[in-house]
């Protein structure tokens, strides 16, 4: 008596590994590729909100007052934002800042085709590019006075 799989079913577990191998990557590949898209933004967020709040404490006499309003909103935005890496080309030309007189806002703009160079976009079949990014990653936050 022959034991073992019959002779039609000898590459039946090699195609079953196949497919459940592509659907895990698929999957696991996607958990790694939004989770640093979702930390940078959760940074962004965390860091225009701490702009415009360290920005409060100055003394609405100092001179010059609009200008440096924007300016500590800003230095205290990329202060926050100091830990990401080089390679994400992350510049302080993506921090904006604007105040007209009662309100004072600070919006950080990241082009997410800068992220392609840290992580590889992979089009899967069926599902398609991932990550599927917006064209920025945005984040804002306002204060009134």
């Amino acid at each position: 008596m022959k034991t073992g799989l019959p002779g039609k079913q000898k590459g039946a577990v090699a195609i079953e590994f196949a497919v459940v191998f592509v659907i895990f990557f698929a999957v696991f590949y996607g958990l790694i590729s939004y989770s640093l898209p979702l930390l940078l933004m959760q940074s962004f967020n965390h860091a225009a909100a701490e702009g415009v709040r360290r920005s409060v404490a100055l003394d609405p006499a100092t001179p010059d007052y609009p200008n440096q309003l924007i300016l500590r909103a800003k230095s205290a935005a990329q202060a926050q934002l100091n830990w990401i890496p080089t390679t994400f080309q992350f510049l302080p030309e993506h921090i904006t800042a604007t105040y007209d007189g009662t309100t004072l806002s600070l919006q950080i703009k990241y082009p997410s085709a800068k992220l392609r160079g840290v992580l590889p976009v992979l089009v899967l079949p069926g599902i398609g590019a991932v990550p599927n990014l917006p064209t920025h990653l945005t984040a804002q936050s306002s204060i009134r006075f």
